[in-house]
């Protein structure tokens, strides 16, 4: 039977659709091809606290990972994947300075395999997991590498101390021994009876060089004991950092950069203040959680908490700097209300390993609470800082406003969120990147902070390591 013409249209269609398929198929590369997921990035940060390893992708990504000895090392597995040249350009990003990483290696394992190994330069305590997209994020793969020893802050701050000290007192003893040797000498030369040696022995005793102290073990004297409760201790929180840029200025200016500036300069101003140290929750370009940021200030048993930013808007327009304190009822504006929701926002855009924190009921509630006394004492010095920093440019609020800022909720700690100014703002983005602001804002910083410290001294604290 011969076919009908409504059935040869039918096979007609079907072969030109078959015929369609492989013209666009030999029209496609290898990439457009390939299953699975494309990597749109690599980052490598590495800090003291931890290192982190970043994977972006435009699909998810799944992982395996173990460690091996001698030598150590960590390798991953990842699935899904062909090596590419973005995958190779994590090698060159490992710095000869990263605490954990010695260097790295990247290679088909087996298809659709990709291994990642990492030759370690001590034990670690990795941590491996996955963020979905947010901001201008598409999905990451994240590895954090923490010391199997996390390093605690208030035997840093100690250590750091007795270092600045021992240094001061060398520099003393060695102008001292100068300024002896400088009396000497005319007496040495119109002395000609005894040998060097004798009018040594015989002329004031010279001082010599005490060397730089060790660090000090964690059982104190009770004098070094005392001497570290009566210490003021400032917890500066620069914030953003990492994974984290936080707002960008309309040339490229990034917060998470100008504000750890302004934080490292004010850091060594407050050092340099007799009984008195400044701990800084991130000293460098990586990522600390809100609730990590609470818990180094608590745990140093900090008397003040300063967290610095450098916000946007969504207009240039705006303008001017910016002090806020925790509010327990509710914000005190429709913006303070807005710019703290996009802070809190931080831990979704840094990157915050969920499954790893432990007791989350607890951590919950930390990040709940909030005091009368410690509110009435952020506003007290919020006041402070308010006032000198109006004197460096202009105010956006010329009263200390009020917000649910997850960052300031220490309930014994005073509080405040310093906004420097609008990086979104082209003329305040060219000003934040000047060292001489910087030093200004560092300056009004400094002053308000020991103005309240004069006006309201902090009882001495039991800090033990």
């Amino acid at each position: 039977m011969k076919p009908t013409s409504r059935h040869c249209r039918k096979g007609r269609r079907a072969a030109l659709r078959t015929l369609g398929q492989g013209a666009l198929a030999l029209s496609l590369g290898r990439a457009e091809l390939a299953l699975g997921a494309s990597i749109v990035a690599v980052r490598l940060w590495p800090a003291a606290e931890y290192s982190r390893v970043t994977i972006e992708s435009d699909q998810p990504l799944s992982a395996r990972q173990f460690l091996t000895d001698n030598p150590p090392r960590l390798v991953i597995d990842i699935d899904g994947l062909e090596l590419s040249a973005a995958l190779r350009e994590l090698v060159g990003k490992v710095r000869a300075d990263d605490p954990f990483i010695a260097g790295l290696r990247v290679g088909q394992n087996l298809p659709r395999v990709v291994r990642l190994v990492l030759d370690l330069k001590q034990a670690v305590a990795p941590q491996q997991f996955t963020l979905a997209p947010v901001a201008a994020y598409q999905h990451r793969l994240v590895l954090d590498l923490y010391p199997t020893e996390a390093l605690d802050p208030l035997a840093t701050l100690i250590h750091e101390r007795e270092r600045a000290e021992a240094l001061a007192v060398r520099n003393v003893q060695d102008a001292l021994g100068e300024f002896i040797g400088r009396i000497e000498r005319p007496l040495a030369n119109t002395s000609t009876s005894k040998t060097p040696i004798e009018r040594h022995s015989t002329a004031t005793p010279s001082v010599t060089s005490a060397p730089l102290a060790s660090p000090a073990p964690t059982t104190l004297a009770a004098e070094e004991q005392r001497s570290i409760d009566r210490l003021v201790i400032v917890a500066i929180d620069p914030g953003h950092g990492g994974e984290d840029p936080g707002a960008v200025g309309p040339t490229g200016l990034r917060e998470k950069d100008v504000v750890l500036a302004v934080a490292l300069k004010l850091r060594d101003r407050l050092n340099s203040v007799p009984g008195m140290r400044a701990m800084l929750t991130r000293d460098a370009d990586f990522f600390v959680p809100l609730h990590e940021r609470v818990r180094k200030a608590r745990r140093v048993q900090a008397d003040l908490f300063v967290s610095i930013h450098a916000d946007a808007f969504l207009t240039p327009a705006a303008r001017g700097a910016s002090v806020f304190a925790l509010s327990e009822t509710g914000a005190t504006s429709a913006a303070a209300r807005w710019m703290a929701n996009k802070e809190n926002a931080a831990d979704g855009v840094g990157g915050v390993n969920l499954g790893a924190v432990k007791d989350a009921q607890v951590l919950r509630a930390m990040m709940d609470m909030s005091t009368a006394a410690q509110i009435k004492d952020s506003l007290r010095i919020g006041r402070e800082v308010l006032a000198l920093i109006g004197q460096v440019g202009a105010l956006h609020k010329r009263s200390v406003e009020q917000a649910g800022f997850a960052v300031l909720k220490a309930p014994d700690i005073p509080s405040i969120l310093v906004e420097t100014a609008f990086i979104s703002n082209p003329e305040e983005e060219a000003r934040l990147r000047e060292d001489d602001y910087q030093d200004k804002l560092v300056d009004a910083l400094h002053t308000g902070i020991r103005r309240y410290f004069a006006r309201n001294p902090p009882l001495a604290r039991q800090r033990t390591l």
